[in-house]
């Protein structure tokens, strides 16, 4: 059953990392048309700082969850090698508590912010477009990653310790 929601959990992260790759693409076409409009053209574009700004804030949460699948956060390396297995594994759910906690954080007021957006209508200043629509991906993003950690780090704690890195 974990192993089940480990793995939905796992490809929800690749695909809302993958919706993180759309919008830099995006972003990257949007830059470029705009200092093609603005330096070639002679005729600046208004709305590309602020969509692009807007696009910031999804882009940078939605691979939250893909990094954590990859294990791709930076780690201290010769603590680990320093380690037994127990001790990596006890090491392995003490760093998955402080990402729930800060990730439970993060998804509070993200989900908030998203709502109130919602409830009370605000849009973007120049391109009239609905604030929540920009919260709400990464508020997804946030809430993902931290049940994602939650799961992991139940996984971790009901399997034997096992070395996670092995010294070179």
């Amino acid at each position: 059953m974990l192993a089940t929601i480990e793995r939905g959990l796992e490809r929800l992260a690749v695909w809302l990392a993958a919706a993180g790759a759309f919008i830099i693409v995006v972003q990257t076409v949007w830059i470029s048309y705009g200092v093609f409009m603005r330096y070639v053209v002679g005729n600046p574009d208004g709305t590309v700082t602020e969509a692009t700004a807007l696009l910031l804030f999804p882009a940078a949460l939605l691979g939250l969850a893909f990094a954590l699948k990859e294990d791709a956060y930076p780690k201290v390396s010769f603590l680990i090698d320093a380690l037994g297995a127990r001790g990596q594994q006890v090491l392995a759910a003490v760093n998955l508590v402080l990402m729930i906690l800060v990730g439970v954080f993060f998804s509070i007021a993200g989900v908030e912010a998203t709502f109130r957006a919602y409830e009370s209508g605000t849009a973007s200043e120049i391109l009239l477009w609905p604030r929540y629509l920009f919260w709400a991906p990464g508020a997804l993003a946030l809430v993902v990653f931290t049940v994602y950690a939650g799961v992991r780090l139940v996984s971790v704690l009901s399997s034997p310790p096992q070395p996670a890195h092995q010294p070179k």
